[in-house]
C-alpha cells in the first residue's frame, strides 16, 4: 500500500470504529444495558474487523477513475482496455513527424506498437490506404523538411511539424493521428514533455474542430516507443489530463475524454494518487 492509501486507510478504519463505538454507546444509554450482554470481547473483535474491513474497502482498486465536470460539461475516465474496442468513440494514434507506416519486420514501425495495430485493425493491414489517406488528410499541411535517403535508409522522407495532426475517418468515427515525437536517421523515436504538451493543446484543438463533441478515447501517448524518458506512465497520465482540463476550461472540446490503459498497466498505477490528482483539477 502507498503512503496515501495507509493514510486513508487509517483514516477510515478510525472513523468507522467512531460510528460503531457511538452506536453502541447511545444504543445502552437509552436502553440501559448492553446491545449483546455477556459478550464484550466479541464485540470489540467485531467492531475492530469490521472498521479495519471497511477502511480496506474504501482503498480497493477501481474499476475505473472517473470525474464529471460541469464547466464546461465534460467526462474523464481512465480505464483498463483496449483501444480499439471503445466503439463510441474517436480515437487517438501516435505518430513520428513523418508520419512512417510499415511495421514490416518492425524496422520502421514495432509490430506490436498501436501504429501496427491501427494498421491491422481498423485498415485490414492495407498499408497503401492508410498511405493514401494520410497523404490526402496531411496535404494543406507545410512540410518542414525532407530527409535525404543517404541520411534516412528507411521509410518516408518528409518530415512535418511536431504536434501535426492528420484526421482520418468518417465523422461519426475519426482517427486522430498526432505527430508528437521525431524519428532520427536511425529510425529511433523520441520525444520530450515539452514536445508532448505542445502536441496535446493541437490535438485538443483538432479534436474541437472534428469531433463534434463526441467521445474521445486515447492511449498513453509517449510512455513506451516515443521514449519520454523524463516522465514514467503516470506523470504522463497526470500530463493528458492536465492539459485537457486547461484547454477545455476555455472552450468544450469534447463531451468525454476516456485515457485507455492495458489492464496490466492500469492494475499498476497509483489509483488513489490519480484520483486525487483528478479530483483536484
Amino acid at each position: 500500500m502507498t503512503r496515501r492509501a495507509v493514510r486513508i486507510w487509517a483514516t477510515q478504519s478510525f472513523a468507522a470504529f467512531g460510528v460503531i463505538a457511538l452506536l453502541a454507546q447511545s444504543y445502552q444509554a437509552v436502553w440501559d444495558r448492553s446491545p449483546v450482554p455477556g459478550r464484550a470481547g466479541l464485540v470489540a473483535v467485531v467492531m475492530v474487523a469490521g472498521s479495519v474491513g471497511f477502511g480496506l474497502l474504501r482503498v480497493r482498486p477501481e474499476s475505473m477513475i472517473a470525474r464529471s465536470f460541469d464547466h464546461p460539461r465534460c467526462r474523464v475516465e481512465i480505464v483498463p482496455g483496449d483501444l480499439f474496442e471503445q466503439k463510441d468513440s474517436h480515437l487517438v494514434v501516435g505518430f513520428t513527424d513523418v508520419f512512417d507506416t510499415d511495421p514490416s519486420d518492425s524496422r520502421i514501425v514495432d509490430e506490436g506498437s498501436l501504429q501496427a495495430q491501427f494498421l491491422r485493425r481498423e485498415y485490414d493491414g492495407d498499408l497503401h490506404r492508410l498511405d493514401a489517406d494520410l497523404r490526402t488528410a496531411l496535404a494543406g499541411t507545410p512540410i518542414l523538411s525532407t530527409v535525404l535517403r543517404a541520411d534516412k535508409a528507411h521509410g518516408k522522407l518528409e518530415r512535418y511539424p511536431l504536434g501535426t495532426v492528420a484526421v482520418l475517418g468518417i465523422p461519426r468515427r475519426r482517427f486522430f493521428c498526432v505527430a508528437y515525437s521525431t524519428m532520427s536517421g536511425g529510425l529511433v523515436a523520441r520525444s520530450s514533455t515539452d514536445v508532448l504538451w505542445h502536441s496535446l493543446s493541437l490535438l485538443w484543438d483538432a479534436v474541437e474542430e472534428h469531433g463534434g463533441r463526441q467521445p474521445l478515447a486515447m492511449p498513453v501517448t509517449g510512455a513506451a516507443l516515443a521514449r519520454v524518458d523524463a516522465l514514467d506512465q503516470q506523470s504522463i497520465v497526470r500530463l493528458i489530463l492536465l492539459s485537457f482540463v486547461a484547454a477545455s476550461r476555455e472552450r468544450l472540446r469534447t463531451s468525454q475524454l476516456r485515457i485507455v490503459l492495458r489492464p496490466k498497466d492500469f492494475a499498476r498505477i497509483d489509483h488513489l494518487e490519480l484520483r486525487a490528482f483528478l479530483d483536484s483539477l
